[in-house]
């Protein structure tokens, strides 16, 4: 693979500050931008209120402590534009995620704050290798997700000549990829190997195309995976992380000269660990849960934001900035199937809120496995009693359709007698994993 270290005035120079200078700035932007959310979120006026403190109060990192987590659930409960700081006429662009209600959460963005998303995710980009002049093929979706156009905009930014392919249409994905020579490609991982699979099909050596670099997000990868890439395709593969709430993709990156964890913008985006059960903050290389705080977004602060997400935080490497090891699991049901958020509870709307499906119970579970690298999910869902074997299976049948049409992934379903669904006591186990077993 070809050495893409950075040369010498490649960086910005906060990647390369001293910790006093980089602890410095964050402190300032800290303060703003929590009297910024105080003066104008209500809910956060309301939130810091009720456990009597004020922006006044936080004076230092340390002092972020004393305020409460903000949960996806805040977002939701402020639908759709009641967690952003300034009038909605300043709002040039929103995105939305879907959630297991039908109710996304909705985040938005000023001029500067698109501005300052593109220069993150240029900065991605070029730790991942890319540089000015290189071709994009950009497969993640375009639209409400924020992965297309956030990827895109950064892309632009850093000088690049971006292909807008957007995901899907798998062999013109190839065609492109060999006609037009992209130098980088970002896509999930687990559609990259769909891309692969098609380029072998089709006669192409995956290991000839013009590939250097692969920066892959979206969903959680191994390095086992990085591995299967760099092997298949002789290029550099790279992992980079964010979310809507916070920004969207961009928000950490690995460098590939060292690709050791992704190192967090610390300059916009200041991480926190925290213990999932008690919220303790944790010390730097204790695992815990991913917590973050905006510190230059003006449209929509988010303050000690819950990801969900199981990681540790460890010194600078590359970058001064603190580096956030691979996303291990999350604390939550949610699954992330092939860069898709899915709920067991979207899948229950569907079987009890489909006319089509009264022939399926209510008695499902969600059956997680491992082809390869690729992640895989079985609906396991019982048939009612009363209804025929042959009209369940068709409803089977229907409920993998709408799972595709609403969710936006592809799952099996398994139709199985009654009582073959595990009961329990409490809290249905609606989420087997049998990818560790496997």
């Amino acid at each position: 693979m070809e050495d893409l270290s950075p040369r010498p005035g490649d960086l910005e120079p906060i990647e390369t500050a001293s910790i006093d200078e980089l602890r410095a700035l964050q402190t300032e932007r800290l303060r703003w931008s929590v009297a910024h959310a105080y003066a104008n979120v209500p809910h956060y006026r309301a939130a810091w209120d009720a456990v009597g403190v004020h922006p006044g109060d936080v004076r230092e990192l340390a002092d972020l402590a004393k305020l409460p987590f903000t949960a996806k659930a805040d977002l939701r409960d402020n639908y759709p534009f009641g967690m952003f700081a300034v009038p909605r006429e300043q709002v040039v662009r929103v995105h939305a995620s879907s959630g297991t209600t039908g109710k996304p959460t909705v985040v938005g963005y000023t001029r500067d704050d698109i501005e300052t998303w593109a220069t993150v995710v240029a900065r991605s980009i070029r730790a991942s290798g890319g540089r000015a002049g290189h071709v994009l093929h950009n497969a993640y979706g375009y639209g409400l997700f924020t992965g297309g156009l956030g990827a895109h905009y950064g892309a632009e930014k850093l000088g690049c000549t971006v292909v807008p392919v957007s995901g899907g249409m798998t062999e013109r994905q190839v065609q492109l990829i060999a006609d037009f020579r992209p130098d980088l490609i970002m896509v999930t991982p687990s559609y990259m190997l769909s891309i692969v699979n098609e380029m072998e099909r089709q006669g192409i050596d995956p290991r000839a195309t013009s590939l250097k670099v692969g920066i892959f997000g979206a969903e959680p990868w191994t390095n086992d995976m990085r591995r299967e890439m760099e092997e298949r395709l002789d290029m550099h593969a790279v992992d980079i992380y964010g979310l809507s709430e916070v920004m969207g993709p961009g928000v950490a990156n690995e460098c590939v000269e060292t690709k050791d964890g992704l190192h967090v913008w610390e300059d916009h985006f200041y991480p926190e660990v925290v213990d999932p059960v008690t919220g303790e903050v944790l010390p730097d290389g204790e695992e815990g849960e991913l917590v973050f705080t905006s510190l230059t977004k003006q449209a929509m602060p988010v303050i000690r934001y819950r990801t969900r997400d199981l990681t540790r935080l460890l010194p600078g490497s590359a970058r001064t900035m603190r580096r956030m090891e691979k996303i291990t699991g999350r604390t939550d049901d949610m699954i992330i199937l092939r860069g898709v958020n899915l709920f067991p509870t979207q899948i229950e709307e569907l079987i009890l809120g489909s006319p089509q499906l009264t022939s399926l119970s209510p008695h499902f579970q969600c059956v997680l496995s491992r082809s390869g690298h690729l992640d895989e999910m079985t609906v396991r869902v019982e048939r009612r009693e009363a209804a025929e074997a042959v009209t369940a299976q068709e409803a089977g049948v229907e409920l993998r359709r709408l799972v595709k049409a609403s969710i936006g992934v592809t799952v099996a379903v398994d139709v199985v007698d009654p009582a073959q669904v595990e009961r329990s006591v409490g809290k249905m186990r609606r989420i087997v994993d049998e990818r560790a077993a496997r």
